[in-house]
Formats: C-alpha cells, structure tokens, sequence
C-alpha cells in the first residue's frame, strides 16, 4: 500500500488521485475532519466529481456529534485496506492526521479508559476551558504538549486521563514502531511562504464557497455539541462568527492563523518519521518522481 501524508494544503488530494488512476489504486480517508459528514467546505473534501472516478473511503461516517475515537478508525481503516488489497488494487491512505495513520499502519494498541477520571477532567474542561489543563500537560509531559493544540480539549483530557491511568506519560505509552503493513510512504510538502499563501487563499475560498452557511446547516444536526467537530478549524471560528463573537475579517484570520500553527505541529510529527519519501508538492515532475518511488 502508499500513503500520502503531509501538512494542509500541501496538495496531498491531488498527487492521490493521480496515482489511483496510473496504479489501479483506491482512496482510504485519514483526515479526521473529513470522516464527519456534512463537514465539507472547511475541510476542503474532494467534492464526486473532483475524485475523477476515483473511489475514495472513510468519508461522511460520523455525525457530528460523534467524538472523534481513533481506535475505531483504525478498526475501519484497516478493513477497507484489507478489502482492497483483496481485489487487488493499491490502497492509498491519504491525509494529515498522524496519529491516525500511525495507528493504521503500525502495531498499535490503545491503552484503556477510566470514566471517573475522563468525566472529572471533562467537568474541569468545561469549567475552565483547555488552558489550564494543557499547562498541567505541559507539566507532566511536555513532548505530548508540544504536539497537541491548545485548544485541543478533547486529545488533552484523553492524555491526562491516560497518565493518570499508567502512571507514566502519555507518550511513553505510544508503543516503537512495528509496521502492520508494507508501506510506501510519500510526503508531500511546500516552502513554507508558500503554503501559508495556500492557506490564507483556502480560508478565503472556505468562506466565498458557503462555510458560513455549511455551519448554519449544521447547527440543527448537533454540530455545537459536537466535542471534535464544534473545534475543528474554520467551524469553530464560523460558529463565533455566526455568534457575533467574531468580524468575518477576525474569523478568517483566526482560522488562517490557527492552520498555520497546525501546519507546524503536522511538520513536527511527520518530519520524525525516517521512513517518508518528502517531495515537492509544487514541483512540476511530482507525479512522475511518486510513479517513480512506487514503481
């Protein structure tokens, strides 16, 4: 199988659907925004025609009141994996969730879950927001601080519940490397000037293409008690937006800014991983220097 990883924007869609067409391949979504359906603007998902034919998994299989779980990601992932490479056609696990594609493609065990302790720290997430309880990451574990969001309550209280439940830190408990499958890894990447102004132009297409309205759709499906959807980038600034909290102005720079700072915790996970082939998302011989890597 291939996988195409890489930072937003960096034009990992594009390289996929390419190489589907010349190697026989299908899609497997690892965009964690991208599994919600009704999420499509601001996550810019490839609309039907845009996948030229190209069959693509793993989108629009969650409500948006559904918590992101990546364990039963990796559940569905690696079905959908298995079922393709039975009929013979190449899998493409396409997208910049790294945790959910480290959890497909290696041995990866998920340790287990407290309720007490999650609902307790998810009482002081509510209280006091996630700042607080990302300082008493930054405390305990500074490595798995680094790597989540600030504004990331969901993934802060699931590693806090996970140190208290080891004892050790949350990154201690992610195991060493063992593939479960032979992969290809491609990344994809730009100067980072570059993608900031892919960026700043995706965030303005976001809000010309109808976010605002995508929200206001979603609003009546749950979408405000959504705990992974109601944060994902552009939904929560177009929910403040809607709220009056935010100009339009405010909102896309809010969002621009916010992509750009996960632009640099994507780089920060993927550049660790020796085993990724990084190529030139802009460079005119993409295609055929990928072709070229799986061939």
């Amino acid at each position: 199988m291939i996988t195409v990883v890489g930072p937003t924007a960096a034009g990992k869609s594009a390289l996929s659907i390419a190489l589907a067409h010349e190697l026989g391949g299908e899609v497997v979504n690892a965009d964690s925004m991208q599994l919600y359906r009704g999420m499509d603007v601001g996550t810019a998902k490839l609309t039907v025609a845009e996948r030229a034919g190209v069959p693509h998994h793993l989108l629009d299989i969650w409500d948006v009141t559904v918590p992101a779980a990546v364990a039963e990601y990796q559940r569905l992932a690696r079905a959908a994996i298995d079922d393709i490479l039975a009929r013979d056609r190449v899998p493409l696990l396409v997208g910049g969730s790294g945790l959910y594609l480290r959890a497909v493609l290696e041995e990866f065990e998920f340790p287990g879950t407290d309720p007490a302790i999650r609902a307790r720290l998810e009482a002081e997430l509510a209280a006091g927001g996630p700042a607080p309880l990302h300082e008493r990451l930054r405390q305990r574990d500074p490595a798995a601080a680094e790597n989540i969001l600030p504004s990331n309550g969901r993934r802060i209280v699931r590693a806090l519940e996970v140190i208290e439940l080891t004892g050790r830190p949350f990154t201690a408990t992610l195991p060493q490397p063992t593939p479960h499958y032979d992969a290809l890894q491609i990344g994809v990447d730009r100067q980072a000037a570059a993608l900031d102004e892919r960026i700043a132009r995706r965030v303005d297409l976001m809000w010309a293409g109808g976010l605002l309205d995508e929200v206001r759709a979603l609003i009546p499906l749950g979408l405000r008690d959504g705990r992974t959807s109601s944060r994902a980038l552009g939904y929560q600034q177009a929910l403040a937006e809607l709220d009056g909290e935010l100009s339009t102005e405010l909102a896309k720079a809010s969002t621009v800014q916010g992509t750009r700072r996960f632009v640099r915790r994507q780089r920060s996970w993927f550049k660790r991983d020796k085993a990724i082939h990084w190529l030139d998302g802009a460079g005119d011989n993409l295609v055929a220097d990928a072709l070229a890597l799986a061939r």
